[in-house]
């Protein structure tokens, strides 16, 4: 690939209004080929996020007021325009985000589904009411939105995430100011141009484009009413102590290190397609990716087998071929970061079991197995408790269930377990001992269903859950109304 001629002018969308920025200069290079320039412009200053948090506050009383089912039809409208241009976005996401055109063309379309599930709030329940110990009196609850909200958003769903935040907060009746990740504001801004297209009124959605350090002054805003955010748990803890220290809600949505759990009896040919999609697809770069298989020693040497002839097989390239399973990493830094990883895991005693093939572009990176061992020194290993964001998956071998389980609660992240059982008791027994947000039995750790709630246990995740019906503990707030006659 060479340097586009002619790159995307990148520009803020404030008060229904598309206006360049005043601020640093930004710019968008593709993941595929990092002399690609996609995108340039300038970030945001400090006026032009004031100029959103202005249009925000201006814009919530009146959209507040605006029936539900009023505001549904945006979200319907904006749904079809994402729709209607999948394939292209697709392909435009999958050159600026890494992933192969399947899984672009896939996203937009979770997008579209993520919006048209949201807007049917308007057909469900908008509250509660329960009796009263008194005479003549009915107690009601229902629920109010919070008012101005901040929305982060992380690269590896370019516009799926900002979806699943941005529609909900907009259906329950808040305005938002959006920054999505530096590094692809071109799918965030084909979801932004949908909406507009469906005719949003000006002022309830704004978005402003730069590096995450705009997120602080997001953060700081006086008229902020709250803000949900998905990235690394480091950022996420920072972010809920400042949101705690101003009293404003934070949703956070941080980290993972999920496991694969491979019991004796696991159907070994399922397991191996399940852990390997999980594991690699996307480059790894997914918060529920599968980065330990934890497998009973029993079948442990018949299990790796399968994974590495699968991987022979496995291609890595451009995003764009029909053939390639895998495309790069998001940019160089990640790249540099994960090898740099992997080169501490294998000096502190892990052993290489497969190393793929990949291009020698800067950004990719060889599907890898490594294997450590359970116990002290193999669970120290930066490969069993670090989140290496990349394919890589390290694997241990366990002495049956109770082993397995307790190294799947090993480390300070619980977002998702995929176990791989045909015993139902197995599969009761790990919802009881293993803490985790999301359990796959029999499927891959990765995924998440747009009405049921997505969100991890301990340092994964922070405040209420997302998507489904969860979605509205964070984006309201509820008013106990007791009405006597």
């Amino acid at each position: 690939m060479s340097t586009s001629p002619s790159a995307t002018e990148l520009r803020h969308y404030l008060d229904g209004r598309w206006v360049h920025g005043t601020g640093p200069a930004i710019e968008c290079r593709s993941a595929v080929d990092p002399d690609r320039l996609l995108a340039v412009g300038r970030s945001a200053d400090t006026q032009q996020i004031d100029a959103a948090f202005a249009a925000a506050g201006k814009a919530a009383g009146g959209w507040a007021a605006l029936p539900m089912a009023e505001r549904a039809t945006y979200l319907l409208r904006a749904a079809d325009q994402l729709t209607g241009q999948a394939d292209t976005l697709g392909a435009e996401l999958a050159v600026e985000e890494g992933k192969t055109l399947a899984e672009g063309i896939a996203e937009v379309h979770r997008a579209a589904q993520v919006l048209n599930y949201v807007a049917g709030e308007a057909q469900r329940e908008a509250g509660s009411i329960y009796h009263s110990p008194r005479a003549d009196e009915q107690i009601i609850v229902g629920y109010r939105p919070l008012g101005v909200v901040a929305v982060i958003t992380p690269f590896n769903f370019p516009i799926a995430i900002p979806a699943w935040k941005i529609a909900p907060a907009l259906i329950y009746g808040n305005t938002v100011v959006f920054k999505p990740a530096s590094a692809v504001p071109l799918l965030a801004t084909r979801l932004v141009q949908a909406l507009e297209a469906a005719g949003l009124p000006h002022g309830v959605l704004n978005m402003v484009l730069g590096p995450g350090s705009l997120g602080d002054e997001l953060l700081a805003h006086p008229r902020l009413r709250g803000v949900s955010f998905t990235g690394s748990t480091e950022v996420g803890r920072q972010l809920c102590a400042a949101g705690a220290a101003r009293g404003i809600p934070v949703q956070a949505e941080m980290g993972g290190k999920n496991a694969a759990v491979v019991l004796a009896d696991a159907d070994l040919e399922m397991a191996c397609e399940q852990v390997l999609l999980g594991a690699f697809r996307s480059a790894g770069q997914k918060c529920t990716a599968t980065s330990r298989l934890i497998v009973d020693h029993r079948v442990a040497d018949e299990l790796i087998e399968h994974l590495c002839d699968r991987l022979e097989t496995w291609v890595t390239g451009d995003p764009l071929a029909a053939d390639v399973h895998m495309g790069p990493l998001i940019d160089e830094r990640a790249a540099r970061s994960a090898r740099d990883r992997l080169a501490r895991a294998l000096d502190s005693g892990a052993t290489e079991v497969f190393h793929g093939t990949a291009p020698a572009g800067k950004n990719f990176l060889p599907p890898t197995l490594l294997e450590v061992t359970n116990d002290a020194v193999g669970r120290a290993n930066p490969a069993w408790n670090e989140e290496f964001f990349a394919p890589v998956l390290t694997i241990v071998r366990v002495d049956g269930e109770a082993q397995a389980f307790a190294a799947a609660n090993d480390g300070e992240y619980g977002l998702s377990l995929a176990l791989f059982t045909k015993d139902l008791g197995a599969a009761l027994r790990a919802q009881r001992s293993v803490d985790v947000g999301i359990l796959h039995v029999n499927s891959e750790s990765a995924g998440a269903e747009v009405h049921v709630p997505f969100g991890g246990a301990k340092s994964s995740g922070y405040g209420p859950k997302e998507q489904g019906r969860a979605a509205r503990e964070f984006f309201t707030h509820s008013t106990t109304v007791y009405l006597r006659a």
